[in-house]
C-alpha cells in the first residue's frame, strides 16, 4: 500500500485507495491494473477482486477498496518525502467517499513535513469537492490532472478551478498530439510515453509543443521517459539532455 518508488518525479507512493474504472485511452495498458492482479493473487486483500482477465490482459472490475489501516501511514514517515497519492488508483473517482477523501486530507495536513502529490483523470470531481469550503488549501499538496491528447486538455481548465498551492499536468502516457495548449497558472507539467506491454509510441512533435507551451507560460517541464516496451533502452534525453525541472515550491523548500 506504501513505500519508496522508483518514479523519477517522486519519492515514495501511497495508497489509501485501491481499485479504478478505466475512462479513457490513457487506461488502456495502466501498469496499476497489471500490478493489482499480481498483488491479487497474493493474497492481499486490498486488491481482491479489483481486476479481471480481459482478453490477454488484466482490466480493473470498478471495485474500490478503502484502505483505512494505511489512512495515517505517512505521519510516521519522520524523513521529508515526496508522496506519489494512490499511485494505484485515483482519490477522485466517484466511488470514493468525500468523507474518506477528508481523513486524507486530514493525514496531509498532519504529515506537513512531506510533499503530496495527488493526481486525478477526474478532475471535474476534484474541482467540485475541494471548492465546496471544506477543504483548505495545504501547501504541501499538489493538485494534478493526466491528459493524454488533445481530446482531453478540457482537463487543464477543470484543474485551474480547482483551489491549490501547486497544479501540475501529466501527459502521461502522451498518446496524440495536445494542439496549442495553454499553461497558465500550471506550475509544472511532467512529459512521457507509454511503457510495458503493448505501448504505444510518442512523437516527438508532440512533446515540442508541450515544451514551446512550458516555456511561453514560464511552467516547470520534466521528460520523464520516451517509453517503449523497454523504457530504459529508450532513455530519458530530450533535445540531448535530461529535464528534471520541478515547481518553484519545490525549489524554494
Amino acid at each position: 500500500m506504501a513505500g519508496l518508488s522508483d518514479i523519477e518525479w517522486t519519492d515514495a507512493t501511497w495508497n489509501p485507495v485501491s481499485g479504478c474504472t478505466i475512462i479513457s485511452p490513457g487506461c488502456t495498458n495502466c501498469y496499476a491494473m497489471r500490478m493489482a492482479a499480481r498483488l491479487d493473487a497474493m493474497g492481499h486483500a486490498g486488491y481482491r477482486e479489483t481486476t479481471r482477465k480481459s482478453g490477454k490482459r488484466q482490466v480493473w472490475t470498478g471495485k474500490v477498496v478503502l484502505n483505512d489501516r494505511v489512512v495515517e501511514a505517512p505521519i510516521s514517515w519522520r524523513k521529508p518525502r515526496m508522496i506519489f497519492v494512490n499511485s494505484m488508483s485515483d482519490l477522485f473517482q466517484d466511488k470514493v467517499p468525500v468523507d474518506f477523501i477528508r481523513r486524507v486530507w486530514e493525514t496531509m495536513s498532519d504529515a506537513h513535513w512531506h510533499v503530496f502529490q495527488i493526481l486525478t483523470k477526474r478532475p471535474d470531481n476534484m474541482a467540485r469537492i475541494l471548492s465546496s469550503g471544506e477543504f483548505p488549501i495545504l501547501e504541501n499538496v499538489w493538485l494534478g490532472t493526466s491528459v493524454e491528447g488533445s481530446d482531453f486538455t478540457f482537463r487543464i481548465d477543470e484543474l485551474r478551478a480547482t483551489p491549490a498551492a501547486v497544479r501540475f499536468v501529466s501527459f502521461e502516457p502522451l498518446l496524440k498530439s495536445v494542439g496549442p495548449v495553454k499553461l497558465d497558472d500550471i506550475d509544472w507539467a511532467i512529459v512521457g510515453g507509454e511503457s510495458g506491454p503493448g505501448a504505444r509510441p510518442m512523437d516527438v512533435d508532440w512533446i515540442d509543443e508541450i515544451k514551446a507551451a512550458c516555456d511561453y507560460s514560464e511552467t516547470a517541464f520534466f521528460f520523464k521517459q520516451w517509453g517503449g516496451v523497454n523504457k530504459k533502452k529508450a532513455g530519458r534525453e530530450y533535445q540531448g539532455k535530461t529535464w528534471d525541472e520541478m515547481p518553484r515550491a519545490a525549489i524554494s523548500t
